[in-house]
């Protein structure tokens, strides 16, 4: 049986708690918040690029218009 529990602290009551760890834990707990802000900062940069707008074709086209651009300055 699981019993949950709320409890309020402070940031400085958990900065306080996290100076007493282990320096191995230190660095475990640094990996995991640091993943936390990565997933996060990738899940809002996918959704700013989310769009409907865009399918394979024009895709194509652009790569194709880029590359005839790239293939043209090569020959100058």
């Amino acid at each position: 049986m699981k019993t949950a529990m709320q409890i309020d602290i402070t940031f400085e009551q958990i900065l306080s708690m996290v100076k007493q760890l282990p320096r191995q834990q230190k660095v475990k707990l640094t990996k995991e918040l640091e993943k936390e802000a990565i997933d996060s900062k990738l899940s809002q940069l996918l959704d700013n690029f989310k769009t409907n707008d865009l399918d394979l074709e024009t895709i194509d086209k652009e790569v194709e218009s880029a590359r005839q651009e790239i293939y043209e300055k090569q020959k100058s």
